[in-house]
Formats: structure tokens, sequence, C-alpha cells
């Protein structure tokens, strides 16, 4: 199977989330091969979640560097936290802290430089407790053939606690099932959705969310997993008739993006309730935020 050069040149691009923008001269020794990529962004980042596993303590300060939203950004709290060209080991202090998603979208623009298609996919972890499906994302790139899900955030330490019997840099679809999977799941009444979610925030509505970041990242938007913004179903809000038929087509559309790529990308840019504006709601801090 070939790429379609158009589709392929649009996942090569970085968008205003991957874009390095005038720091990327710090990414002058940034490696090509997926391995190094891998290695070299788990050497940058630190989830925030996992920091207990490693025995540290995150204060309010380095936990709220899981705010930062572009890659730029990213890049900046790196070069603050140690001036050494990035590809120097960093201790667990060192790296900025974030969680999935940020390894997912600053590989997505490392993948991009080095050539290689990519895009960030939002959905649900069924690998990090049994019979649940945790927030998550991936990365999903273009292996010369197909499409593969890699996942950049499991190391090895992640991946001996959480047993898994599979590699994280080639991810099964039963194991990541991004959003528009879930939310069909869920519609025909094959997966409970009080199963899908992260804490106590779960159920269809964080599906139909989800549904909407995929469609965002789909059209070069990763945005934060708390970022709320225009067709966004509210916790635990009753979903009317419209939204049903729109998030089925989300669905649709984000289920197949290459077969679906133009009508995928005129939707985003015609529909001001699905494209992320200037500024979204960070439902964390309660305020809105420039983008």
């Amino acid at each position: 199977m070939t790429l379609p050069p158009q589709i392929a040149a649009y996942y090569l691009r970085p968008g205003p989330m991957t874009d390095p923008g005038a720091l990327d001269a710090l990414l002058k020794d940034a490696p090509s091969d997926i391995p190094g990529m891998v290695a070299y962004i788990q050497n940058l980042l630190l989830h925030v979640h996992w920091a207990p596993a490693y025995r540290m303590r995150l204060g309010e300060e380095r936990q709220a560097e899981t705010h930062t939203r572009s890659v730029r950004d990213m890049l900046a709290l790196m070069q603050r936290h140690d001036p050494r060209p990035l590809a120097f080991v960093r201790t667990l202090y060192q790296r900025m802290v974030g969680n999935c998603r940020h390894f997912s979208t600053f590989g997505t623009a490392l993948f991009r430089r080095a050539g290689i298609p990519a895009r960030a996919r939002c959905g649900f972890g069924a690998y990090f407790q049994e019979g649940f499906h945790a927030d998550h994302w991936v990365i999903e790139y273009w292996n010369g053939t197909a499409w593969q899900l890699l996942d950049a955030q499991i190391d090895a330490a992640q991946r001996a606690m959480l047993r898994l019997e599979f590699d994280p840099l080639d991810v099964p679809r039963d194991q990541f099932v991004i959003a528009f999977d879930s939310w069909r799941r869920c519609r025909a009444g094959t997966a409970d959705p009080k199963t899908f979610g992260i804490f106590d925030q779960l159920g269809l509505w964080f599906v139909a969310g989800n549904l909407l970041r995929d469609f965002a990242s789909l059209n070069n938007m990763e945005m934060l997993p708390w970022d709320v913004w225009g067709a966004m179903v509210k916790p635990d809000e009753d979903i009317t008739p419209e939204q049903f038929a729109l998030y089925d087509r989300l669905a649709g559309l984000t289920a197949d993006p290459d077969a679906h790529f133009t009508e995928l990308r005129a939707l985003y840019d015609g529909n001001e309730a699905l494209r992320v504006p200037p500024q979204v709601f960070n439902a964390l801090r309660r305020q809105m935020e420039t983008v």
C-alpha cells in the first residue's frame, strides 16, 4: 500500500503544536531511527503520574509543566531544566514533566522531522488496568506500507511493571483503542462507557471528548487532554440526538482518515464548533487560555 502524496505531505508538515519554530536547532542532535527517537524522547520527558513509581515527588510548580502545549514551548522548558544539548543523559529531575499527550506530540514532531509521516492519536489504553480503558495518546506513523501505533511513553521500567506482552513500538489495535472505536463500541452496547476515562471522569461524554480531540489531532491540532472547546459534551450531560449524529459522523471520518481526508479537513475548517478556537477552556485550571 502506498500513502497518497497529499496525505504524506500533510503528516510530514509541522502544525501549530508540533512546529519547533526558532528552537529547531536544539533538535540538531536528534536521531532519525525509530528506537533512537523513542529513547531520545524518554530521556527528555517524565510522565507526571508515573513519577511516584520512580520514587519521585513533584511539587505543584513541576506538575504545572503538564499544561505546556506546543513543542516549541516544550523545548524552551527542557533547555531551562538543562542547558546542555538535548542528547545528553538527564536525571529524572532534569526532564520536563508531561503526560502521554506530550510524549506523543513531541514524538510526532521528531518523526516528521526525520521524514516519517506521523500523527498523534487520542483514545484509550487497555494495558494499564485490567478491564479498564484509560485515557491515553500514542503515535501513529507510516511504516512504509501501513500506519503503525507506537507508545513512546512506555520505557523498560513501565513495560516490566505493566507486564506487557507486546512491544510498545508496535501496539496492537485492541490494546490501544482509538477514540472512534471506543465511541462505536459504547454506542453498540458492546462496551461499558463507565470503563472509559481517567480517575473519576468516566462515561460516554468523556469518550466523545476524546473523539473530538482525535479529530483535531488529525487536523494537526494536538490539544491537552483537558482542553475544552466548541462541541465538547459536558460531564454527565445528556447527549442530544444532534450531538449523537455529529459524533457518529466524526467516528466515521476518523475510523479511516486517509479515505476521508478531504472531507475530514473540510469539516474541520468549516465548522466553528469543531475547529480549535484561538482560546480554549483549561478544565483543570478552570480558565480560558490562548492556544
